[in-house]
């Protein structure tokens, strides 16, 4: 087994391993204890969610200063597949909706948890700007850079990339099997897992398939379009899925999401560095999905019938460019799309209430659907822009002539 094989096993099961030491400490600790826990996960996420945008920028600048002339095209494809792939989610799940729910019966009771105690010492770290900032920075620096010929800004850039890689390997992925204990210690303390497991198990049978059948079409369309075989991309996902479920936040996996995709054989370092900081911004295809279907069972539950067709494509339609625009963190999905929640689907605040209470619930298991399609997505962009190595070639003759002129100054 190589070195670098042992690590992504031993991630795995330092997450796992979270898990596990979290759900225990949640179910038999008393309250002093849950305080020092939740102060510590608030303390762990603060420093997390902080580091989130100089990744974005340390990723994706350079990323698209190497990609020279096809940067525009990449972003413009990336952002494409990202909308499409949220629409499509939604209108699988509202089609389920269509088929399924008036066959269920699901528990509408959410309430009874235990309430989480306060946190104790607040260390706040907020982060220098938000995430959909930072990826539009990252943008306009990458661009521009282009545009100027900037050589001694990329090599800022360059060096600042490798800045943030070893703050993300050094520090990042190791404090994140602690957060996930800690997490997963709050669900456990305050009764997610237990009083509200029938109905979290019912609801999320159900999305979970979704979730599946939709990475299993993410992946195909990939191959097709890559020529290259997918499951070497998706086989390196495992820890980044895991750490999803244990985070919940798309922004927070992005350094152990950057490390699965960079394994991948089929997948060159621009694409990956470019479009899986870009996706988990961008691409929340899994909680599209889950957040339709819900949608669509609050309705049928509260206000007897299901949404119109008409509504629900209006809905799916607006719905993807919303998730383009929605944080990713924990429940930003569902905030961002409250809106439409309200406005087209006409919910009241029972329905918006039962909507943010039974998405949290599963919130865990969307995210994860988000970062594991992300890989789909570079796979793509992979076929589109780097089919005979075109991005490899310019990498090299990039790094080429920064070496050349490096020796003329040291010269």
């Amino acid at each position: 087994m190589s070195k670098s094989r042992f690590g992504e096993f031993g991630l795995i099961f330092k997450l796992i391993f979270g898990i596990i030491v979290g759900v225990g400490i949640g179910l038999v600790a008393n309250k002093p204890v849950m305080e020092v826990v939740i102060t510590a996960k608030y303390v762990m996420g603060q420093f997390i969610y902080y580091t989130v945008p100089l990744v974005i920028i340390a990723f994706i600048a350079p990323a698209i200063t190497r990609l020279g002339q096809n940067a525009n095209k990449m972003l413009g494809a990336g952002v494409l597949f990202a909308y499409v792939s949220a629409a499509a989610a939604a209108t699988l799940a509202a089609v389920a909706g269509y088929v399924l729910i008036p066959h269920l019966s699901i528990a509408t009771q959410v309430e009874g948890l235990r309430e989480l105690p306060e946190v104790v010492f607040q260390l706040s770290i907020p982060p220098v700007m938000p995430v959909m900032t930072a990826l539009v920075t990252a943008v306009i620096l990458g661009i521009a850079t282009i545009w100027t010929n900037a050589r001694t800004f990329r090599s800022i850039l360059g060096e600042f990339e490798g800045i943030m890689m070893q703050v993300v390997t050094r520090i990042v992925i190791p404090v994140l099997p602690f957060f996930i204990a800690a997490t997963f210690a709050g669900l456990a303390y305050e009764g997610s897992l237990t009083r509200q497991l029938p109905v979290f198990l019912e609801v999320i049978a159900i999305v979970l398939v979704g979730h599946f059948i939709w990475l299993a079409v993410l992946y195909s369309i990939a191959g097709l379009i890559s020529g290259k075989n997918p499951l070497e991309v998706l086989k390196h996902y495992l820890p980044a899925y895991l750490t999803a479920v244990g985070t919940m936040s798309s922004a927070a996996t992005l350094p152990v999401s950057l490390e699965c995709a960079s394994k991948s054989k089929v997948l060159s370092k621009d694409t990956v560095e470019f479009m899986v900081p870009l996706g988990a911004t961008i691409h929340l295809c899994g909680s599209v999905l889950t957040e339709t279907f819900f949608a669509m069972t609050i309705s049928m539950m509260l206000y007897g019938h299901l949404p119109s067709m008409g509504t629900m494509i209006l809905f799916v339609l607006l719905f993807g460019i919303f998730a383009i625009g929605a944080p990713g963190v924990p429940g930003g999905t569902v905030m961002a799309s409250l809106g439409i929640v309200v406005g087209v689907l006409n919910f009241d605040p029972a329905g918006v209430a039962l909507l943010l209470a039974v998405f949290a619930l599963q919130d865990s298991f969307g995210t994860a659907c988000n970062v594991t399609g992300d890989g789909a997505l570079t796979l793509m962009l992979e076929g589109l822009f780097n089919r005979h190595g075109e991005l490899d070639a310019a990498r090299a003759a990039a790094e080429a002539a920064a070496q050349q002129e490096l020796n003329e100054v040291q010269g």
